[in-house]
This record gives C-alpha cells, structure tokens and sequence, in this order.
C-alpha cells in the first residue's frame, strides 16, 4: 500500500476533490461537455493532473483560471480543497469585472409591476399567437 502522496490523479477526481463540482459525475459531464480545460486544451475526464498544471473551469456564467498546487485523490474539507489550487491573477480580476457588471445592470422584470393588464394580455396573446 502507497502512502505517499500522489504525484497525480484523474481530473475529473481532482475537481470534485478540490470542490469546483459537488458530485464527480458532474465533474466528469463538464469535463466532456467541454467546460473545462487542461492547460488551454480540452481534455477528456480521464486525463492526469500533476501539480503546476493550469485549470479553466466554466461553471455558469463565471469562469476560473487556477494553477494545480496539491493532489488529492478524496474528497476533503473546504480549507483543505482551498490549498489543492490556487486562483490567477487575471482569473480574480475578470471574475470581479463581471459581478460589478451583473450588479449595475437592471434587474430582468425590473419594468414590470404586478399582473398584465387587460390590454397586456390581448398584446402578449397577438405576439404568440394564441
């Protein structure tokens, strides 16, 4: 049995260890979805992950740029996922630019104030077509 640490492991194991995705099969799904890339190249779930490796996640809207730090091959506690990876720069940065963006921009909806009326739904209905 091997007791030192991994020099590597599986990508789709490292992100749900370093919880970027709450159950590996997710992790696995992105992966092939083409959500996230090694080292600037789309990779398959399979693919090893050794420490100084770069990680684009794309998780929704927010994408992240990490640098491989540690290996872990089991899910830990979140201080212990914090220390598997660390955040670029330019990652940080974009990722702020874009919460102020969505924070200035109108609320979807915002215009709209109760039920439609009488003369809305007459509007709606000739726009859809019932």
């Amino acid at each position: 049995m091997n007791t030192t640490t991994p020099n590597s492991t599986r990508l789709d194991k490292w992100l749900w260890a370093a919880r970027f995705f709450k159950h590996r099969t997710a992790a696995t799904e992105a992966v092939d979805g083409g959500k996230v890339k090694l080292n600037g190249a789309t990779v398959k779930p399979a693919r090893e992950v050794k420490i100084g490796d770069r990680v684009d996640v794309t998780i929704g809207d927010d994408t992240r740029s990490v640098e491989v730090r540690a290996i872990a091959e089991k899910r830990g506690s979140a201080t212990i996922a914090q220390t598997l990876y660390e955040e670029t720069a330019d990652s940080t940065a974009r990722r702020e630019a874009a919460r102020e963006s969505r924070r200035l921009a109108a609320t979807p909806g915002a215009d709209l104030h109760g039920r439609p009326t009488k003369r809305d739904r007459r509007r709606i209905g000739r726009f859809t077509g019932i």
